[in-house]
């Protein structure tokens, strides 16, 4: 069985296409947990272009009282870049960007991914490269530890690096899977090779007693065959799962998903 941490990022990118709060991301947390979900994700950037500070505190107070309520165990999960400086922007209305780490401190929720992403970037695409960034997240590392918060690296399926993030002393690694899911669109032979690589990454991983996260533009025609590939212990998905729900319903989409990562 997987664990499926649903992104809200698009959630809250509509929403801010308009003044005001609709649609509640607070909303959609409650509607994705009632139906199945293991857990939130959420990647806040300094721009705020979707996930805002406001939301980060919000939600992280949400998911403990709808445990505390339910007597569930549901997951909050924080990506972003950890060097990531705080930030005010030009608008009165919108709560300065803190820092990545500030908000963590804050939140302190049950992972923190790790992405090296800027805010040039359209999206997160590449994983890290250890043998530049080991030694300046080293102390990052240690400082999740002694807050108990769980440290993922968002990591390209490279064996290597996966070694190093290992001697990093981190509890888990996040696959970034864009590349296998260009190779799907592409054609059946190009996704079953690209797996071949993830396998192997996966395995490794394992091996070395890594737990495996993976996300980005995984889907219900890429998913299964994906979670094939070993012990896949959380996928994070939002974009699709949106796109999916203009055409299904929010609740009909995300339980597809769901049977999908609980099959196991």
């Amino acid at each position: 069985m997987t664990d499926l941490s649903v992104n809200l990022n698009k959630i809250a990118l509509l929403r801010n296409s308009r003044e005001g709060n609709y649609p509640s991301v607070i909303e959609f947390a409650k509607l994705a947990l009632e139906s199945g979900a293991d857990g939130l994700t959420i990647h806040p950037r300094p721009d705020q272009r979707h996930i805002r500070v406001d939301d980060v505190i919000l939600l992280s107070s949400y998911i403990k009282e709808f445990n505390l309520s339910n007597g569930a165990q549901k997951e909050f999960n924080v990506e972003g870049n950890p060097f990531a400086e705080p930030l005010t922007l030009n608008d009165n209305t919108t709560t300065p960007y803190p820092g990545f780490m500030s908000l963590i401190e804050q939140t302190r929720p049950n992972q923190a991914t790790l992405v090296p992403d800027n805010n040039s970037q359209l999206t997160s695409d590449h994983g890290y490269d250890l043998k530049q960034d080991g030694n300046k997240l080293q102390p990052i590392v240690s400082q999740l530890k002694q807050w108990q918060v769980r440290c993922s690296l968002f990591m390209d399926p490279d064996c290597e690096q996966i070694s190093l993030a290992k001697e990093l002393g981190v509890e888990r690694i996040e696959l970034y899977t864009g590349p296998y899911a260009v190779a799907c669109k592409k054609s059946i032979s190009a996704g079953v090779k690209s797996l071949e690589q993830y396998k192997k990454a996966c395995e490794h991983a394992n091996s070395i007693g890594l737990k495996v996260n993976a996300g980005h533009d995984l889907n219900l025609n890429n998913l299964k065959q994906f979670l094939a590939i070993g012990d896949i212990s959380e996928v994070s998905i939002g974009h699709a799962l949106t796109v999916d729900a203009l055409l299904m319903g929010y609740k009909n989409a995300l339980s597809d998903y769901s049977k999908i990562c609980h099959f196991k």
